[in-house]
């Protein structure tokens, strides 16, 4: 027990860190050092300023703040779990433990021995304090099922086979962590806060949501409804190009899963007070995960570094198909998200939380992806591919240098890409050896919408208008504009008084003034 007369936040924060290193502890705001209370009430600002400072700390143990009178006198409560795995740092990094009534920091051997011990801990194998009866029996048997042991019939055998995958205590008739997160109804009423929060926000620049969801139930199911809730919000572009119809998710599928289903399996449940949280704006998909990057893993390693924190949560999840196999989630969404043409995921380590942003814009159009999409059923392709047949369709002449400019690959890559397109038929060349350039290959010219300019277009619409009257559909259809574009488009071509306007709403037709009689 830690007393204080009055709340310090350079104080606490290192009471929270050494309780979390050792085996937990009380802090009493409003007691002196002799034990006399003073008196200390816990205001809202005083609790914000709390939450504030072990926000600051890294990786705290689980903690609770309240209020507690002694006789009328009220007295703050900070109580302090003891961190199980890993430990905690105060916020210039100094590691302390307590020793009597002392906040004592480690240094060298003594340093690297507590380090090591705590490697070994898993919070997710630890005990959960919910006896094995109250899981239920529903999922129970969806484990059994992913499990393939469907003979799960005696009530023993189960248990031995629940212990196998870590989700009941070895010698205990008590569920695990991990136990409690897949087979409790909710979880959450158990282990504070292991929930999903999805907001979505009308702007970039918003701080308040206009919408918001709290996804509740065993984490296999968190994972499955959040990446739905996703999907339904973002919805698809909507590309007619001639007369063929292209509906192109904002972000692909499995990204988003992926994902939702890495901050489940990888946050710090030790994270008490924090949930994983899903962000929704017009630019881009925000996902934060309690818990920092574990060693050895950084965001300028993390496609090659492997490191589990919650390595019985994850193996399950696979089992769900809700998670690729190991060392592959990165990978997957970085190549998806090159494959759909759409920006990078971007990866950062707050220190206290792991968030993944997901591009929902990047440098190529909508349009430009349908046209690849219908480029690709003339043969197959590579995913780095994509990106150099739409700088083609632009009007760019390939070369290897540019090639390894876009696609980010090495000289001997580049000129495999460029023979490899040259070869289907997809580019030409001309030139040869260092002087090579590749252009794309005529027959493959995309819809005007693609490669011509502003200007370039509204002739060519005014062209078409000649021959019969427009509709909007025609010159999506004709162009490769989406319906906003065409709208836009035909709106400027009547206010300049090139075109008119005849008809309302979906009925409107377009056509050269004094032919509309």
């Amino acid at each position: 027990m830690e007393r204080k007369a009055g709340f310090g936040s350079r104080a606490i924060q290192e009471a929270v860190v050494a309780f979390s290193n050792t085996e937990g502890g009380v802090i009493l705001v409003g007691v002196d050092d002799a034990g006399e209370v003073l008196g200390k009430q816990l205001t809202q600002g005083m609790e914000e300023s709390i939450h504030q400072a072990i926000a600051a700390i890294r990786n705290p143990g689980r903690y609770a703040v309240q209020q507690l009178l002694v006789g009328d006198v009220p007295v703050v409560v900070l109580s302090v779990e003891r961190r199980v795995q890993g430990f905690g740092q105060t916020s210039n990094g100094r590691v302390l433990v307590r020793r009597g009534a002392m906040n004592a920091p480690l240094f060298d051997a003594e340093l690297f021995e507590f380090i090591a011990g705590r490697s070994l801990d898993r919070f997710e194998a630890g005990d959960a304090n919910v006896d094995w009866a109250q899981a239920d029996d529903t999922l129970v048997a969806e484990v059994a099922e992913v499990a393939e042991a469907s003979g799960w019939t005696a009530d023993s055998e189960t248990k031995d086979r629940l212990r196998d995958l870590g989700l009941l205590l070895p010698r205990a008739d008590r569920l695990t962590v991990a136990g409690a997160l897949y087979l409790l109804p909710r979880p959450d009423e158990v282990l504070a806060k292991t929930l999903i929060e999805v907001c979505r926000y009308p702007d970039a620049d918003a701080i308040d949501p206009d919408k918001r969801v709290e996804v509740v139930g065993p984490i296999h199911h968190q994972v499955a409804e959040a990446t739905e809730r996703v999907v339904q919000e973002l919805g698809s572009e909507v590309v007619v190009l001639r007369l063929r119809r292209h509906e192109l998710p904002r972000l692909p599928m499995v990204v988003i899963r992926e994902a939702v289903a890495n901050a489940v399996v990888h946050r710090s449940y030790e994270a008490s007070g924090s949930r994983i949280r899903i962000e929704l704006r017009p630019g881009a998909v925000t996902i934060s995960s309690p818990g920092t990057l574990p060693a050895p893993v950084t965001v300028s390693n993390i496609r090659d570094a492997q490191s589990a924190r919650n390595p019985r949560l994850i193996a399950l999840m696979r089992r769900f198909r809700l998670a690729e196999d190991v060392g592959r989630g990165v990978d997957v969404m970085q190549d998806s998200m090159m494959a759909e043409l759409l920006n990078p995921p971007e990866f950062v380590d707050t220190g206290h939380s792991v968030e993944v942003v997901l591009p929902v814009r990047g440098g190529v159009t909508a349009q430009e992806r349908a046209w690849v999409r219908e480029v690709e059923a003339r043969g197959e392709i590579e995913a780095m591919d994509r990106i150099l047949l739409v700088h083609a369709a632009r009007g760019e002449e390939l070369t290897n240098a540019r090639v390894r400019d876009l696609a980010h690959v090495d000289r001997f890559l580049a000129t495999q890409a460029l023979r490899r397109l040259r070869d289907a038929g997809f580019l030409v060349q001309r030139g040869e050896r260092g002087g090579a350039v590749y252009a794309l290959a005529g027959d493959l010219e995309p819809p005007a919408g693609l490669r011509l300019e502003w200007d370039e277009l509204k002739d060519l619409v005014c062209s078409f208008a000649a021959e019969e009257s427009l509709q909007n559909a025609d010159v999506r259809s004709r162009t490769g504009l989406d319906r906003v574009d065409a709208l836009g488009l035909l709106n400027e071509l009547v206010h300049e008084g090139r075109l008119i306007r005849v008809g309302q709403r979906r009925g409107s037709r377009y056509m050269l003034p004094g032919e509309d009689g």
